[in-house]
């Protein structure tokens, strides 16, 4: 489309330049609404300043030249101050023959530029959910589409290693757990370990009505809670070095990471570098002393340490609290800094829920106070939390939706709807169980991509894997249906320059063709349901072309190899895009 777009525009500068001596720099395309006749629509309306006629008028002038000028243009009308142009059936034919022939679906940046993808980013006191399942699946296809359109793309996470959460999962093992293992007891190392932070929370509340019956006060029961003193305890080892704390916390920590693993490669997601919060803190505090010295940041009376944001909009922030420890800002600080140390990037985006809007506010003006440049370069994809149709998830009370619990769930939703419906009879059982983990994974991750990022979603299994309507598998079905037809055809995909196609395949084409433009907006947007409702509507205008139109039945060779390479290219497009958001294309189904 941005070849018929460069084609048009040279010949619309001209004709609006010899007709009203006025060179405009930039025109206005837009697709032509379906109520109105016409393929590319030119906006008129800035024009009529030079023409001193009307929008009408004006569109009519520009036109008939266009129509006498441009080989491309087979007629035009207008409507209002809208100028709808035809474009040659030759046109889309040509355009289906170029892209059977080029190996790129998306047209490159001129300027490829160095950017890395957070997302993720757990803590290890408890497994991957729902939650993170949207998120990684998010910051997985934003890293995909920056790479599909030239960009050199790197994947990180910063796993949040250290705390008093990490420590309440360590107090409860060491209490109760009687030397439980992944190894003796068969649980995933991160299951075994969110177990016992519930637990903590479970043996907190227990002691603090213990203490409110005794008479202490609700505050006091809270602070004085044994367990919850037990914990601070371990804490404040833990930042002095203790060796018998240390190797609790890396073994249980190494439980953990195994476990995440697993979920990763369920989830068909990966990262190029870890980045932990027990080495990125201490950078972070050491930049605040440097931040000190700038008069960027000030100190406190009682030795705390803050950045006073009130002239971009923001309030005071603390980086180092009086006891010298720092929050979650300094750590984050100098994970930034240690990442543009680490790669040649000129963009960070980072993959965190709308919760933390106000925090990447303050992150950015900070880092751009320190003198960062790069720190333009920073942007937060805000997405919505995920809700169920029960409601919100609660990790302390142990109310999440697991991920490896979802995972199973949708490959087994999946095989039963393929056996109810007779979708992989006469398959064997590897080949069967492959397709039913494609589908059930394709379902998950079409849902909640498909869903605009910024949006609140509330996700609901059933829904997801209808094989009809705006879901993964009706998209998967149509590739493998295609490339059923294609192993069906004794006749190769061809084009002829004597076709005449139908409008249903010029509607294909023409679709096909937006692809690119799609891709690049999702980019610039970092929204991947730009894409995946692309190819929702891909699929449907294929399928309206494929109901219509005989494809292996008629009598014309020609308009057979046509069509196959419409459909080709159609399961070609549907393959790209749905592996931008992470979601296989089955063969057959």
């Amino acid at each position: 489309m941005e070849y018929l777009k460069s084609e048009l525009t040279n010949t619309a500068v001209h004709a609006i330049e010899n007709l009203f001596g006025f060179r405009p720099e930039k025109l206005d395309w837009q697709l032509t609404r379906k109520e109105f006749s016409g393929d590319l629509t030119l906006v008129v309306f800035p024009f009529t300043r030079y023409s001193k006629l009307s929008p009408e008028e004006t569109g009519q002038a520009i036109g008939e030249v266009m129509e006498q000028n441009n080989a491309w243009v087979d007629g035009y009308n207008v409507v209002k101050g809208f100028l709808n142009l035809e474009i040659s059936p030759k046109f889309w034919v040509k355009s289906l023959a170029d892209m059977a022939k080029s190996n790129q679906l998306v047209r490159p940046v001129s300027n490829p530029t160095g950017v890395m993808v957070e997302y993720s980013s757990p803590n290890t006191n408890k497994p991957l959910h729902l939650g993170h399942i949207r998120n990684c699946l998010l910051g997985w296809s934003v890293g995909n589409l920056q790479k599909a359109i030239g960009n050199n793309v790197y994947r990180v996470q910063i796993i949040n290693d250290r705390g008093i959460h990490i420590c309440k999962s360590m107090v409860a093992w060491k209490l109760f757990a009687g030397g439980e293992t992944p190894e003796n007891t068969g649980l995933k190392g991160d299951h075994l370990v969110g177990k016992y932070y519930v637990v903590f929370d479970q043996k907190y509340r227990e002691e603090i009505r213990e203490l409110i019956d005794k008479g202490v006060d609700e505050t006091e029961a809270k602070d004085t809670a044994p367990i919850m003193v037990a914990a601070r305890e371990m804490l404040r080892k833990w930042e002095e070095g203790d060796a018998e704390v240390m190797k609790l916390w890396e073994t249980m920590n190494g439980w953990v990471y195994q476990g995440f693993d697993a979920t990763y490669d369920a989830m068909g997601v990966s990262f190029d570098k870890n980045y932990y919060e027990s080495n990125t803190y201490k950078l972070g505090k050491s930049l605040v002393e440097k931040g000190l010295q700038k008069g960027v940041f000030y100190r406190e009376a009682d030795s705390s340490v803050w950045i006073d944001l009130s002239d971009v909009g923001l309030d005071k922030k603390i980086l180092l609290r009086s006891d010298g420890t720092s929050v979650y800002m300094t750590q984050d600080v100098g994970t930034a800094v240690q990442r543009f140390e680490d790669f040649d990037i000129q963009r960070l985006i980072y993959t965190v829920g709308n919760e933390q809007d106000y925090h990447f506010q303050v992150l950015f003006e900070i880092l751009k106070k320190l003198g960062y440049s790069w720190a333009e370069g920073l942007y937060h994809l805000s997405y919505g939390m995920v809700d169920l149709p029960t409601g919100k998830m609660k990790s302390r009370e142990g109310t999440v939706v697991d991920a490896d619990d979802l995972i199973r769930e949708m490959k087994e939703t999946a095989a039963a709807v393929s056996a109810e419906l007779g979708k992989t009879e006469g398959l064997a059982t590897a080949e069967k169980e492959d397709i039913n983990r494609i589908i059930g994974l394709g379902a998950l991750k079409y849902f909640i991509l498909k869903v605009d990022p910024r949006k609140r979603m509330t996700f609901n299994p059933e829904d997801s894997i209808d094989m009809q309507g705006n879901t993964g598998p009706f998209l998967q079905y149509t590739h493998a249906r295609i490339k059923s037809l294609l192993r069906k055809a004794e006749t190769s995909p061809g084009i002829s320059e004597n076709i005449s196609p139908e409008k249903e395949e010029i509607e294909v084409v023409k679709t096909l063709l937006r692809f690119s433009d799609v891709v690049h907006q999702a980019a610039e947007d970092n929204s991947p349901a730009l894409v995946a409702n692309f190819i929702y509507d891909l699929v449907k205008t294929y399928n309206g072309f494929y109901q219509n139109h005989s494809i292996l039945r008629n009598e014309n060779p020609e308009i057979t190899a046509w069509r196959l390479s419409l459909s080709e290219q159609t399961a070609r497009v549907i393959n790209f895009g749905l592996d931008l958001l992470g979601i296989e294309s089955p063969e057959r189904m």
